[in-house]
């Protein structure tokens, strides 16, 4: 097992072994395919150290983990004792959108970081240009970085065959022989059109050769991606029918014939004709949208990207994108992911700047760092999206810094990474690096807008965290959260809180339903259940109120929340309400451990007073050690 091994039996127990049929990953979620999602607890998973929140999406659970998300994964598919992305009983999502992300994902996910790679490597190569000068273009340096940077692209389909054949349950090699046979130079449309057409089929093209005398229209398909993914699924029919009536005795390779030898030409004569009219119908249509209106296009796509990201549809330009890449030689739709990704990491400054709590605030420096390189969910999940103005901050500064690039003509020459090591995508193959300049101007404008913005519009509510340092008062009395009768922590059922394993504190038996705060300042924790809530004052101390004893099984039953998770609350107001007479007719101990959680940071925790208590009285005496 892997440094993560804890991180991902957690995640797994929290949705259930059982209730998983398959797990793929991409650059930051771990995307399962449940049996059933109502069974999982988004709340319980979202309290797991390490998870920054899970997305309901294209018929997924995806829990969202950051850049570590490939090495949970592999944790994962050793606790599930798998080694495929796909486990058996496999559903797919339902709805037309939810199975076209789901494929593109599944099928991209596995590339995309020697994608990414591939991209840097041909965009310092075109650095590289630029700063020596035409020359470089002609040695054999050039020509071996050029060779490792083009070869993802220029062999995307064997690549995306491997991986699409994973996806449709296809023996891989099949799915890579597939792609290698329409990479195959001689039924390229370069190739075969140095020969004299025999004719043209409308809206097809010309043919310059045929098969069983069937016309064969020529098509490149070298750097293409939609075909190779058709092609593959389409065998994964063959397949499924050719395992039915093969005799198991020659299945091992009369199976992989058969779906060579008919899904080949097939996918020649009409599959990569088809696909590649509605591919280049595709990218004509998105190239008037934007010859229509540059301005227009640029800022309603940098406006929503960030939407599209917390639902994972972002896959959905990928495709596009690299169709552009094909055609046109360069692309004008990803290039969105640069003014989102710094004007949502500039929101995420201006906030840093803006915090009191000092945990929270030094969280926040590695978000700062992730979303610098291009990767934000942690800002979005973490920070930006719960507070609200700053997210719509960066949308609307992202939204201006992507309408400014469509207008100052910016082109993506390259697939290449996010953030910062990103900026060689604009440079052009002939090493013109003056779509880098135009860009960061693009790019500072929007970090600029998002950041003034979120500097106007957010004001930090909390107090914030403070340390036994902080606190100037030699010491700090809390009052009971509960009206009842107050026993020694020793007294209670529960061997965690009587031998003071979570912390020192009280228990009461509760008379009232009624919950209140015993001091001032900010939830710290509402579990989904609503039988124990956590507060951190603004003397710095951590209470625990535990309501019951395995009220936790109740899901919630009988409990009622006034006050959210981050919010801050004053001494005495309500917390929480619940049901006693619920509780004892089901059979549970009402017994509520008040406990303080960081008592080992003060110099004593006292008990003021037992026996009856009400909401005024005092409970608790902290002393400052």
């Amino acid at each position: 097992m892997g440094k993560y091994e804890q991180l991902a039996q957690k995640i797994v127990n929290e949705i259930g072994q059982d209730n998983i049929n398959s797990v793929t990953h991409c650059m930051t979620r771990l995307r399962f395919k449940l049996k059933d999602e109502s069974k999982v607890d988004d709340e319980g998973l979202k309290a797991i150290d390490d998870v920054i929140t899970v997305v309901h999406s294209a018929g997924q659970y995806q829990v969202v983990i950051g850049n570590k998300v490939p090495l949970v994964y592999n944790d994962i598919c050793e606790i599930l004792g798998i080694t495929e992305t796909s486990a058996v009983n496999d559903e797919s999502p339902k709805g037309i959108i939810n199975k076209f992300i789901d494929i593109i994902s599944a099928c991209f996910a596995p590339i995309l970081g020697p994608m990414v790679a591939a991209g840097i490597i041909k965009g310092l190569n075109a650095l590289l240009v630029f700063i020596i000068g035409t020359g470089y273009s002609e040695s054999g340096t050039f020509m071996v970085l050029n060779a490792i940077g083009d070869s993802m692209f220029y062999f995307m389909p064997v690549m995306l065959g491997y991986s699409a054949a994973k996806k449709f349950n296809v023996n891989p090699v099949v799915g890579m022989l597939i792609g290698a046979t329409l990479c195959y130079p001689s039924i390229q449309a370069t190739t075969l059109s140095a020969g004299k057409a025999l004719g043209s089929i409308q809206h097809l093209g010309d043919y310059y050769t045929t098969f069983l005398n069937i016309p064969m229209v020529a098509t490149n398909y070298t750097n293409s991606v939609i075909p190779v993914v058709i092609v593959v699924a389409f065998a994964s029919v063959i397949q499924r029918y050719a395992k039915r009536y093969v005799p198991e005795l020659i299945q091992n390779f009369f199976v992989p014939f058969l779906v060579l030898f008919i899904s080949i030409p097939i996918a020649l004569l009409l599959i990569g004709p088809l696909v590649e009219l509605f591919t280049s119908l595709l990218s004509a249509g998105f190239t008037n949208l934007f010859n229509f209106s540059p301005i227009v296009t640029g800022v309603i796509l940098g406006f929503f990207w960030q939407v599209l990201i917390i639902f994972g549809l972002h896959w959905s330009a990928v495709p596009i994108a690299m169709i552009n890449l094909t055609n046109l030689g360069y692309d004008t739709l990803l290039m969105v992911t640069h003014p989102a990704a710094f004007a949502q990491t500039a929101a995420l400054f201006a906030m840093f700047l803006k915090m009191k709590d000092k945990k929270k605030k030094m969280l926040a420096i590695p978000a700062i760092v992730s979303g610098l390189c291009g990767v934000t969910e942690p800002s979005i999940y973490g920070y930006t999206l719960p507070a609200r103005k700053p997210f719509i901050a960066s949308m609307i500064g992202a939204s201006v810094g992507t309408g400014l690039m469509c207008v100052l003509g910016v082109k993506r020459y390259i697939m290449g990474a996010g953030g910062v090591f990103g900026m060689v995508n604009y440079i052009s193959p002939e090493g013109d690096i003056s779509g880098v300049l135009m860009a960061l101007l693009s790019i500072a404008v929007a970090m600029v807008i998002s950041f003034v913005l979120t500097m106007i519009l957010w004001k930090d509510e909390t107090k914030g965290t403070v340390t036994t340092a902080d606190i100037t008062e030699e010491s700090s009395l809390l009052l009971s959260p509960l009206t009842g009768t107050v026993i020694d922590l020793e007294q209670v059922s529960d061997a965690v809180f009587s031998e003071g394993a979570i912390g020192k504190g009280v228990a009461i038996i509760p008379e009232q339903g009624k919950v209140v705060a015993p001091l001032s300042g900010s939830i710290s924790t509402l579990f989904p259940t609503l039988h124990a809530i956590g507060i951190r004052g603004d003397n710095g101390i951590e209470v625990l109120i535990h309501l019951g004893m395995d009220t936790v099984n109740l899901s919630g039953r009988g409990f009622k929340s006034f006050v959210s998770q981050g919010d801050y609350v004053k001494q005495g107001e309500q917390l929480l309400e619940v049901d006693l007479d619920l509780l004892k007719n089901e059979g549970y101990e009402t017994q509520t451990p008040v406990i303080i959680t960081n008592s080992g940071d003060f110099g004593d925790v006292s008990v003021k007073k037992y026996g009856e208590v009400t909401y005024k009285d005092e409970l608790i005496k902290v002393k400052k050690g």
